[in-house]
């Protein structure tokens, strides 16, 4: 289990991804082989645009600390967190105007994942048993927001989410979890902002041949799996590698990585960190392929609560 860290300097590595750049000149005709995002990317843009977001950032993780065993008591259906979702679909070609059951099926998705309803959640190994969570918040689509566009792709400068560069804005992103399907460009699945970040860009971006079940979704991306990693970091999870070789991911019950994992990892796969444990090559917060990630845990369930809670980064969603 790993020391427990952040810093100013940690900030700046969070969301380390890699990504393949060989693309076709028809976006529709791309399929990535490895799991990508652009966080970093847009993690650093940001603290150059505003130095003050290392210093929220740890005013965040110090909340964090304090506040993780915490009792949410803000607003609760059926005993969980219910988080409105509005999808804004950023299309070129009717391919990327993605269906309202693609849409379902991602929302769908998010809601198995965060509730250990997921079929595969029985896979966990038992020597991860213990430590398995039911993060226990729910999702409900509250609408969609469709726009024709003549880009060919949208990059990672948060440009689709800016009316005056042609993409959307976001809707009431205080009370309600956004989501961009588009063109993302050079092999990157996703990325997401992370709790601390400007309400006019916050949400999550996927690309839309990995949104959810159907349509333009393509394996081995195509289990919904890369809106589950991202959501997962808008909900304040880093990767579980720590952005650094035998990093921390701030979560004490989750073993040092080397790095990141890629495909479908044999198990068990040991790490050469300190005390070579076996890897969670399974957890969402990997870089598996979408039918090898299939777990959160106990230490990301009470990390994710406290955001939610009086005072945390995201607690306006109590309302």
């Amino acid at each position: 289990m790993k020391k427990i860290l952040f810093s100013a300097v940690t900030a700046i590595m969070l969301f380390s991804c890699q990504n393949d750049k060989t693309e076709s000149s028809d976006p529709d005709l791309n399929v990535a082989s490895r799991r990508g995002c652009a966080s970093q990317e847009v993690l650093e843009g940001q603290l150059k645009a505003n130095p003050a977001l290392a210093l929220k950032m740890n005013e965040i993780e110090a909340f964090t600390a304090k506040h993780s065993l915490d009792k949410f008591t803000g607003r609760l259906v059926n005993g969980k967190i219910e988080i409105p979702v509005v999808v804004n679909v950023l299309y070129r070609t009717t391919a990327q105007n993605i269906s309202d059951a693609q849409i379902q099926s991602q929302i769908d998705v998010l809601n198995k994942d965060f509730n250990a309803l997921n079929s595969d959640y029985n896979n966990v190994p038992a020597l991860f048993s213990g430590v398995k969570a039911n993060i226990g918040i729910t999702f409900v689509l509250d609408q969609v927001i469709r726009k024709s566009t003549t880009k060919t792709s949208w990059g990672t400068n948060d440009a689709m989410k800016k009316t005056a560069q042609g993409g959307l804005a976001p809707t009431s992103p205080t009370t309600k979890l956004n989501l961009w399907s588009c063109v993302i460009g050079n092999d990157i699945l996703g990325y997401a902002q992370f709790p601390g970040g400007p309400s006019s860009t916050d949400g999550v971006v996927i690309d839309y041949r990995y949104f959810g079940l159907s349509g333009a979704a393509n394996a081995p991306f195509n289990l919904g799996r890369t809106g589950t990693h991202e959501v997962g970091h808008w909900m304040n999870l880093r990767h579980i590698w720590g952005d650094a070789t035998c990093g921390s991911d701030l979560v004490a019950d989750t073993p040092t990585h080397n790095e990141e994992n890629y495909g479908v990892p044999a198990y068990p796969h040991y790490s050469t960190c300190a005390g070579n444990p076996v890897e969670m090559t399974m957890n969402y917060m990997d870089y598996t392929n979408d039918n090898a990630m299939y777990m959160f845990t106990n230490g990301q369930k009470t990390r994710i609560s406290a955001i939610f809670t009086t005072g945390g980064a995201r607690a306006s969603f109590a309302q």
